[in-house]
């Protein structure tokens, strides 16, 4: 009797540890099922005021994204002085005495973030789509910061809390929220890879570094690790884009242009690595863009920029003056944007809310990558079309150098155009400006006659 109350006993403790296994085990197939599952469609997006109306969520289920990718200031969480040219507290001007922006608190912080993660619209994305991302400056903790920034540590913890990042995860514990991930299966598989642009980098103006020495030896054993059809590149600020070389000195975009060294170390460790199906998505800018550089890998690296969920740049404005933001941008002379007949606005850059689309179909041959800027109601704005065969290294690299001196589209940056042509935007700033001045100069000194003949008349009567 004794040793059946035992061997009942030992078989209930096996039934229930197996019982106890069941859901872990569950749960590890379905994690490794998810990764292997193959995806298809990629959404991604960033500059998401939380306080702002997000309407374009609808526009993204829609599109049913396997994965969506934050790309950086998944919330605002500094704080925004208002323009003051004159006070106590003045922002701005040759006399500024305060910063613009100053942090929040880790309070402050968190509660944003609350709004962003119970929005009605991100929500329901929730439901059905991986979500994992990065950071930009205003996510980071302040507008334009690096890594002199004090607050670094917490806001990690902050986004990585938002981004449901496990505890127990390696991001928890490096410095930095640079990561990668691998999806679908053997054969089809792609990998992306999320940049750090802000915790390890050198002030503006240093042309420093943007990653740091532990993130750029990692990056070059991801870039050299195992092959994938595919590889993502998430970085928040534009690595192809040299805007900022001609948008001064009426004002600066950050991007890896402002780095020419690293942008440079970066494009070599691609075409070092023989890794083939690489190209960029990108955030930060405010517009939508897409932008090509064919003079590094042996094929075209492609930079599709999406900027913002609800800040853009045609908001910045009165809508009556929308067509001043559309011809500065078409304006811009770029030679790395990419131009086309399916671009909505003919500057080909979107500045409206937009988000990203990736689809690509892996029955066609050669496999097609369709690579999109969207509008708010989800139709295409800007549109590239390639294949996995057009993202492999030409065997003649002649093909893809260029002479010294020479010019090619996609190839030459923009500081070596013709001075005069590189600073169009600033000479034609400082000549509306100098009419401006002129015009209002001549309303004065006519107004001051006026008002003198009608006093000398008054006099006379």
């Amino acid at each position: 009797m004794g040793r059946s109350v035992l061997e009942l006993w030992l078989l209930w403790s096996v039934v229930m540890r197996v019982m106890i296994a069941l859901p872990i085990a569950y749960s590890a197939s379905s994690t490794s099922s998810q990764e292997a599952l193959l995806v298809s469609r990629i959404a991604f997006g960033s500059c998401a005021n939380q306080s702002a109306p997000q309407p374009i969520w609808n526009a993204i289920i829609d599109f049913d994204p396997q994965i969506f990718i934050w790309l950086g200031d998944n919330i605002y969480g500094d704080v925004r002085r208002p323009f003051k040219l004159f006070g106590k507290e003045r922002t701005i001007g040759p006399w500024k005495n305060v910063p613009r922006f100053i942090p929040s608190s880790e309070r402050e912080m968190q509660s944003r973030y609350k709004k962003t993660k119970t929005n009605p619209g991100y929500s329901r994305l929730l439901e059905n789509t991986k979500v994992i991302g990065t950071w930009d400056d205003h996510d980071y903790g302040l507008n334009d910061a690096g890594k002199e920034f004090n607050g670094k540590i917490t806001s990690q913890r902050l986004l990585l809390d938002f981004l449901d990042e496990p505890q127990d995860s390696p991001r928890r514990k490096q410095a930095g929220v640079y990561t990668s991930y691998t999806f679908g299966p053997v054969d089809r598989q792609i990998k992306v890879i999320l940049l750090d642009t802000r915790y390890h980098r050198d002030p503006l103006f240093s042309d420093g570094s943007i990653l740091g020495s532990s993130q750029w030896t990692w990056l070059e054993s991801e870039l050299k690790g195992p092959a994938s059809a595919l590889t993502i590149i998430g970085s928040s600020i534009q690595v192809i884009s040299n805007l900022s070389a001609i948008t001064g000195p009426i004002f600066y975009l950050e991007c890896w242009g402002r780095f020419p060294k690293e942008r440079e170390r970066l494009f070599k460790l691609i075409a070092d690595s023989k890794r083939d199906g690489v190209f960029f998505i990108s955030g930060d800018v405010h517009f939508g863009e897409i932008t090509r550089y064919d003079c590094a890998t042996g094929y075209p690296l492609f930079d599709i920029t999406a900027s913002g969920i609800t800040q853009a740049v045609e908001k910045a404005v009165p809508p009556p003056l929308n067509f001043i933001v559309r011809f500065v941008a078409w304006l811009a002379p770029t030679t790395m944007r990419v131009m086309g007949q399916h671009c909505r606005r003919k500057s080909c850059t979107y500045g409206q809310p937009n988000f990203g689309a990736i689809e690509i179909d892996w029955d066609a041959t050669p496999v097609t990558v369709k690579m999109e800027v969207r509008d708010v109601n989800g139709f295409p704005v800007l549109s590239v079309n390639t294949s996995l065969l057009e993202l492999q290294a030409q065997s003649v690299g002649a093909l893809y150098s260029i002479k010294p001196g020479e010019y090619r589209k996609h190839c030459s940056l923009e500081v070596t155009l013709p001075w005069i042509v590189r600073h169009r935007l600033a000479i034609l700033f400082f000549c509306a400006l100098a009419m401006l001045l002129l015009t209002l100069a001549g309303l004065t000194f006519t107004a001051i006659s006026v008002i003198r003949r009608c006093l000398c008349k008054d006099k006379l009567d």
